[in-house]
């Protein structure tokens, strides 16, 4: 039996990819999410219930007897693609991928089947710059109810259900409501970020948290490689449909020899990062060296999508610096993705320490 990662895209996975599209070329286009972040309602719940009610998107990762699709990563990885092609504002790395393998970690069946349907919208009460093997704040348990303020938590505005890590080694299901949660200033407004402030919050312990917590911010990292693909590669798309329309001195811009260098390097990155990304996914559902893949991919994705979308900006010249062009979205996305889950930096670190090759 080969070992080797599957880097290539089936025919399920493209159809899923198209169907994807379709809908977000629909329903997502890029005024509307701009103006969306302009309003008190960040997160597109229509959208959302398209995507995870009308599709059966949240259930990817859920076995059917749970409920779920019985997919797995490389199909959750495609989806990510897209929506981050879109910058899409939905909970769907926080929910579908985070909360839920969060939930498969500890066998909660009637709140993952919830989760499946998309009718509920879980999010794990870690802060979003956490990497999986860091450590991460924990609530105070009390009496059986639990005490505290965590912070940076993503989509916590959105969420029905918080899944919140005590300082007695448990993960506990809190209603949202029985929280305050108080927007964040974040650089990255289609992915706000919240305080989770609990006060004798009531709750349901679901199992351990730290298998829990390391399972689901693993998974997050090596997906969130696909989404980073998606940003980076709408970016260098767009840039070089945008190159070939725009003229100076009666000629295309993109003819010229220092923007044609540019545009290579920005391709060579990104075809890069497919890959990586690919074997991250691929990893995550065969198990098969996930720790290293998915770190690899972690170190790689966050400069490769950073590096784009500056390009883009910059390529586009004064109108990649208006807000009314989707430019910003894309970078902003980038750079916010680039601490999320875990630096480069960081995932390096865990790298070498995961193959032997400890620094000086």
């Amino acid at each position: 039996m080969s070992t080797q990662p599957d880097l290539l895209y089936s025919e399920e996975e493209e159809a899923l990819r198209s169907a994807v599209r379709d809908l977000l070329t629909d329903h997502c286009d890029a005024a509307g999410v701009i103006a969306r972040t302009e309003s008190d309602a960040p997160h597109d719940l229509a959208l959302w219930k398209s995507l995870a009610d009308g599709m059966g998107l949240a259930g990817l990762l859920v076995p059917e007897a749970l409920g779920g699709q019985g997919a797995g990563h490389r199909e959750a990885a495609v989806v990510l693609e897209e929506l981050g092609r879109a910058v899409a504002p939905v909970p769907y790395l926080t929910s579908a991928v985070v909360a839920t393998e969060a939930l498969l970690a500890c066998g909660d069946e009637e709140l993952l089947g919830r989760l499946a349907s998309g009718r509920t919208i879980g999010v794990l009460a870690v802060g979003l710059h956490t990497a999986p093997e860091a450590g991460h704040r924990t609530a105070r348990l009390a009496d059986g109810s639990l005490h505290g303020e965590l912070t940076g938590v993503a989509d916590a505005a959105a969420a029905d259900v918080l899944l919140v890590p005590a300082d007695d080694g448990g993960l506990y299901a809190v209603a949202a409501e029985a929280a305050t949660v108080t927007p964040q200033v974040s650089l990255d407004l289609t992915r706000p970020l919240a305080t989770v402030t609990l006060d004798a919050a009531p709750a349901r312990r679901l199992g351990d948290a730290e298998p829990a917590v390391r399972r689901a911010l693993r998974a997050g990292a090596g997906l969130l490689a696909s989404e980073q693909l998606g940003v980076a590669d709408w970016a260098l798309t767009e840039t070089v449909r945008y190159l070939k329309e725009r003229k100076q001195f009666n000629r295309p811009v993109g003819g010229f020899q220092a923007l044609k260098h540019r545009l290579a390097q920005s391709w060579l990155e990104v075809v890069s990062l497919r890959a990586a990304a690919r074997a991250a996914a691929d990893a995550l559902t065969t198990g098969a060296d996930t720790d290293v893949t998915v770190t690899v991919a972690q170190a790689y994705a966050g400069p490769v999508a950073v590096r784009a979308t500056e390009e883009a900006v910059q390529l586009h010249g004064g109108i990649g610096m208006t807000w009314e062009h989707p430019a910003h979205l894309h970078l902003k996305r980038a750079k916010a993705d680039s601490i999320t889950y875990g630096t480069a930096g960081a995932h390096r670190e865990a790298l070498a320490a995961l193959v032997g090759l400890q620094a000086p």
